[in-house]
């Protein structure tokens, strides 16, 4: 797709099937007996984000990679609690968390489904659905959307370059729509002070330890007197500066680590190319019919039939 004024949906896979496996009720099977509720759900997303936003393309964002070793290496505390207590008795290395049982088969349902509807899945080795979308983010010529439950993604937002976050802690269809202003308001920090913000902070759901002592408050008052992290440190390390001493202490003692954390926090912007991007387009006769026998196999009832009136649009 030609890079240009076009609007651009990016969407953290991930973060939108776990959403729709624990909001969608296991009830919902398949003929077979498969329990669908994430399929469903997720599809029934794209159709109501597409009704919604009007994007002219969209691409799903996929963790080829969810704990990439070059992350883990970093900091080895990276996403530990997200996998199992056990070693492989081979290697000696930890065992990677499973999806919930009822939810790893409909992954690739998932990834069916969007290939049908024309939707691109784009993931890469070595790096997070996060760092797929910070790429096409940075690089594309036009409006971006960015669909995800993940705070992380929050240092992507950029008033100039149009691009905000579809934050989706209340829901799909009601998301917060996460601008310059929405972080100044709920953080007290910019855009681009959000990853240092939350280096700063840290987040156990992650493993990221942060600084101790130092809460979003505190955080944001450095932020607001010394810009960055570059400058924080310093002033930390000049006696004279006007940072508290509990507050200089921990900073210094954790100087390294910030150093890292730093590194884990920020997304990348360099793992694909726009050239992935395919413009939406109505369905053809031939991605109905197979949408219709799609659904028809796995007990969408009428997901199809909302999908094709969203892609009609």
């Amino acid at each position: 797709m030609t890079v240009g004024a076009e609007k651009l949906l990016l969407l953290d896979s991930a973060s939108l099937y776990f959403r729709a496996f624990y909001g969608v009720p296991d009830s919902f099977k398949a003929p077979d007996g498969t329990v669908v509720n994430a399929l469903r759900g997720l599809l029934d997303f794209v159709s109501t984000l597409v009704d919604q936003h009007s994007p002219d393309a969209v691409v799903a964002c996929w963790d080829d990679d969810w704990r990439p070793q070059w992350r883990v290496d970093l900091l080895p505390s990276y996403k530990t609690h997200r996998v199992a207590e056990v070693a492989d008795p081979t290697s000696g290395e930890l065992v990677a968390e499973e999806s919930p049982e009822l939810l790893s088969p409909q992954v690739p349902l998932i990834a069916e489904a969007l290939g049908i509807l024309g939707i691109p899945v784009v993931g890469r080795q070595g790096a997070e659905a996060d760092d797929v979308i910070g790429t096409l983010a940075q690089a594309w010529d036009g409006p971006v959307d960015v669909v995800t439950g993940d705070r992380d993604l929050f240092q992507l937002v950029d008033d100039d370059a149009q691009v905000r976050v579809l934050y989706t802690a209340r829901g799909v269809s009601s998301a917060d729509v996460v601008d310059a202003a929405w972080i100044r308001a709920k953080y007290g920090v910019e855009p681009q002070q959000y990853a240092d913000f939350a280096t700063m902070r840290g987040d156990t759901s992650d493993g990221i330890p942060g600084v101790a002592g130092i809460g979003e408050k505190t955080a944001a008052t450095l932020l607001g007197e010394f810009h960055d992290l570059d400058g924080i440190v310093a002033a930390a390390q000049d006696p004279d500066s006007s940072i508290k001493p509990r507050v200089r202490q921990s900073l210094l003692d954790t100087r390294d680590l910030i150093d890292v954390m730093r590194q884990v926090v920020r997304v990348r912007d360099d793992v694909c190319g726009t050239d992935v991007v395919r413009p939406l387009a109505p369905l053809s006769p031939e991605q109905r019919d197979a949408l219709e026998a799609f659904g028809a196999r796995w007990g969408l009832g009428g997901v199809p039939e909302r999908l094709v009136k969203a892609l009609s649009r």
